[in-house]
């Protein structure tokens, strides 16, 4: 492994998705705790920046746009990201926590001192090719342990259960938002496949049930006419205003509970220290780390983390009671 006193400039690597971001900056608080001198750096997809911007313990933030060249086949584009990761500089550590071959690549191309999962570890086993240093931890761990021990393993020292539990918020408050007397709870309605979304009539039962003011969060158009939906037929909830991704943590970071699908603005909640119920169905636990005040709650159905199933809408399942229990324990928890 890597000198303790030879680092002084790291690279962290992880591109998408936001949910994914949000687990791996739990690792910034514990990196500047010892190596409080270095100089800690992160490359990731453009669109999700914004969220990194408003980091604790993160110096420079560097963005590709690995989507778009995919998505139009812009050579040039490519031609350009290539040179500008290759002239980031030196550093004394590249630390790739995604664990693709893309992002193999882009760590990679950034410098030599590369450090991954191996083979065994990763969906993507050709991505260990491209890493000088490896470590093994179970595909099967959760995604938040797992990016804790691929940073800490490198760099000498070790994140435990505790220290994730006793975790400073990763992300600082920007903006103040007026909510409601009383308790509030942020709804988040949508996600970015159909299988993962709660129904409209349970979200609708959860939120008539609770004594808060329930906020519908929502992203695109399509989640603006369900959560319509919702408001108008409860009385105890509002729309949440559009938000961009600073705005979205402020707010999330001031509601008592947040109620989601398995998709980045609910993990926020985790990351804030703010208590969340998080639904799964086509995916399962692994996805977070669990606390006393982070409840993961599954439909009946199996999950192969190795295969996902996206046409897989057990979620339906899940009965509103159940998040209704889990809701009230947590709103009286008193975080």
């Amino acid at each position: 492994m890597f000198m303790k006193y030879n680092i002084k400039k790291i690279a962290l690597v992880r591109l998408s998705a936001l949910g994914d971001i949000v687990h791996s900056a739990i690792v910034l608080q514990f990196i500047k705790q010892h190596y409080p001198d270095a100089q800690v750096e992160w490359i990731t997809e453009k669109v999700f920046a914004p969220i990194l911007e408003d980091a604790y313990d993160l110096d420079v933030i560097h963005t590709v746009d690995i989507k778009q060249i995919k998505k139009t086949k812009n050579f040039s584009l490519l031609r350009d990201t290539i040179a500008h990761l290759q002239n980031l500089g030196e550093f004394d550590l590249i630390i790739d926590m995604q664990g693709l071959i893309k992002s193999a690549i882009v760590a990679r191309l950034v410098g030599k001192n590369t450090h991954g999962f191996d083979a065994d570890s990763t969906r993507e086993s050709l991505a260990s090719f491209f890493y000088k240093t490896t470590s093994t931890i179970s595909y099967e761990t959760s995604v938040v342990k797992r990016n804790a021990f691929v940073v800490a393993d490198p760099l000498g020292f070790e994140i435990s259960d505790a220290m994730i539990l006793d975790k400073k918020p990763l992300f600082q408050v920007r903006h103040k938002f007026e909510l409601s007397k009383g308790k509030n709870v942020a709804c988040v309605i949508g996600a970015s496949w159909k299988s993962k979304i709660y129904p409209v009539e349970h979200v609708i039962c959860v939120c008539a049930s609770l004594d808060a003011t329930c906020h519908i969060i929502w992203g695109n158009d399509e989640e603006f006419i369900m959560a319509q939906e919702i408001v108008a037929k409860t009385t105890n909830t509002q729309l949440a205003p559009k938000m961009s991704l600073s705005e979205l943590v402020s707010f999330i970071t001031q509601c008592d509970l947040v109620i989601g699908n398995d998709t980045g603005p609910t993990h926020i909640a985790w990351a804030q220290n703010v208590p969340s119920i998080v639904l799964f169905g086509p995916t399962n636990e692994r996805m977070i780390f669990q606390t006393p005040y982070t409840k993961a709650l599954h439909s009946p159905s199996h999950v192969d983390i190795l295969s996902i199933n996206k046409e897989d809408y057990s979620l339906e399942e899940l009965p509103p009671q159940t998040v209704i229990q889990h809701a009230k324990e947590l709103l009286d928890y008193g975080i």
